[in-house]
């Protein structure tokens, strides 16, 4: 199922639901036509639809509005904070392109900030489903909540079969002894060809999708830190406020300590290019995380294991 026809299966179903966007029908072509008056587009005015949207759902109505993440966080923040996030208001918004995803736009128009400012905001929940498998198996229980949440939209394809989800909780791929990656997103397709690497290499490698970065799985987090010697925060996003600021503040909370290696943009924007060119410019494929992890365990004494010269 294609994020399309979730959304029209899920409107057609509840009346209630108001389908919205601000000039980016991408993921959402052939809506209009199908929900009639219950499709709206505001044009180029993120802030407008956000204060729209809020009107909508005080009259009963769950509005889930479209516009590319970059404007949906940033331009439009101080509606989503003020109509959304102090009224607790269920409007889901729908991120398109964030993180690498924007790859060939450049610094204007790159959400690589968008979970730490998401979810700095009360009562927001955010969301970062690893594909399009995972996007259709979260979105119902995300749409169906009270609470207004933020999602990165991701429509790519592993071929990866996750589990149900459940918000708050993460999906547990692996377990290991020697390494534990956590991400979300577009580079849960890369950690999988990572984690298969490291495996034929001979480590021990723990892998965690962890979907839900608001509210956030603090058990599995401390679970890998307490069998994993290694922590990895991969993710496509500034390295402050992120999943490695998440995992800082889930271990000082609860007093918990653990080897952390964060693998993020340091504050940087990416090279503009074609997605695969970006991934390698930056240092994010799967081959290359695997050479950075085995090269980071030799130089801190982790397991004895040469960085091998992987084919290409």
């Amino acid at each position: 199922m294609t994020y399309e026809e979730l959304l029209t299966q899920t409107a057609l179903a509840d009346e209630q639901v108001i389908v919205m966007t601000a000039e980016n029908r991408a993921l959402v072509r052939n809506l209009p036509g199908i929900l009639g008056k219950r499709f709206i587009d505001t044009g180029i005015t993120e802030q407008t639809m956000i204060g729209a949207a809020a009107g909508l759902a005080l009259r009963g109505r769950t509005p889930i509005v479209h516009a590319l993440a970059a404007f949906l966080t940033m331009r439009a923040f101080e509606f989503v904070r003020t109509d959304l996030g102090i009224a607790s208001l269920p409007v889901k918004l729908s991120g398109f392109i964030p993180g690498f995803l924007s790859d060939a736009n450049g610094p204007t128009h790159q959400a690589i900030e968008d979970v730490s400012i998401m979810r700095g905001i009360p009562n927001m929940t955010v969301f970062a489903p690893a594909d399009e498998d995972d996007l259709v198996k979260m979105l119902p229980l995300i749409w169906q909540s009270s609470e207004p949440a933020y999602t990165r939209i991701n429509t790519r394809k592993t071929g990866h079969e996750h589990t149900p989800f459940e918000i708050g909780k993460a999906e547990i791929i692996a377990v290991g002894k020697d390494v534990t990656i956590l991400t979300y997103g577009l580079l849960f397709e890369q950690a999988l060809i990572a984690t298969e690497m490291l495996k034929n290499e001979g480590l021990s490698v723990g892998l965690i999708n962890m979907r839900s970065l608001k509210p956030v799985d603090e058990q599995a987090i401390l679970n890998a830190a307490a069998q994993s010697q290694l922590l990895v925060t991969l993710e496509d996003h500034f390295i402050t406020g992120g999943l490695y600021t998440i995992v800082a503040e889930v271990m000082l909370k609860h007093q918990a300590s653990a080897k952390v290696l964060p693998m993020a943009l340091n504050d940087r924007w990416f090279r503009p290019a074609l997605l695969p060119d970006v991934l390698q410019h930056e240092g994010f494929t799967g081959k290359q995380i695997a050479e950075t992890l085995l090269g980071y365990q030799t130089t801190h004494h982790q397991p004895e294991i040469l960085k091998p010269q992987f084919a290409e």
